[in-house]
């Protein structure tokens, strides 16, 4: 159960993987996705979030399909659920010392770590199961778009990285991380030659290295 796989796969003629999952006997399974793998600057953020059997949340959708306003209500329908859900935070000093793909995986961990209550299964989305779990496991390609409770955590890790960002405008007002959320869009790639990195960089990423170069070289 630790390999990638596709929901009808592993229970053939459901369609809503967690449901299955529960039939089988199963009785807290979690979702888990993460955002802010392409960022130059700030945190990669993970959630975690147990949806129980026969809930239906009005929205819910991968968070990239989402608008920003559709987002933010799907985020509050969840929350006022009382849903039981947990946060991994990695810092961009973590990321530079171990890379953005073990820094994923650690944020993702620590999200189901802070759940309250254990879960028993764990949905990941992605290619990759996660290091230091006790609990069974499967990845799913596209997960955010095939399993109900990946899709909310894509919502609670999407916004909360987005609010951490809208903060980090305010200590490094030359940099429109409220916009950009740390993309290497052209205006914050502009910002990024105009002003140099600041503190939440990403120093080993390219665009951020290379500039660090050039400094260096002067």
């Amino acid at each position: 159960m630790n390999k990638p796989a596709s929901a009808s796969s592993l229970i053939p003629g459901l369609s809503c993987l967690e449901e299955g999952l529960y039939a089988k006997g199963y009785q807290a399974v979690c979702g888990v996705d993460e955002v802010g793998r392409g960022p130059l600057a700030g945190p990669v953020v993970a959630a975690a979030v147990i949806l129980p059997p026969g809930l239906v949340i009005e929205g819910l959708d991968d968070s990239k399909r989402l608008s920003p306003q559709r987002r933010e209500r799907v985020f509050e329908r969840i929350v006022a659920l009382g849903l039981e859900c947990a946060v991994g935070v990695v810092d961009q000093d973590y990321i530079d010392r171990v890379n953005i793909h073990r820094a994923s995986l650690t944020a993702m961990c620590k999200a189901v770590k802070e759940l309250k209550r254990a879960p028993d299964f764990v949905l990941v989305d992605g290619r990759h199961c996660i290091p230091n779990l006790s609990q069974p496991q499967l990845s799913i390609v596209r997960g955010d778009s095939l399993c109900d409770a990946i899709s909310a955590a894509s919502v609670i890790a999407k916004i909360t990285r987005d609010r951490i960002m809208d903060r980090f405008e305010i200590q490094y007002p030359s940099f429109s991380f409220a916009t950009h959320k740390g993309y290497p869009t052209p205006a914050h790639l502009r910002e990024l030659k105009e002003c140099g990195p600041c503190d939440i960089h990403r120093k080993s990423f390219k665009p951020v290295a290379e500039l660090l170069n050039e400094y260096t070289l002067v």
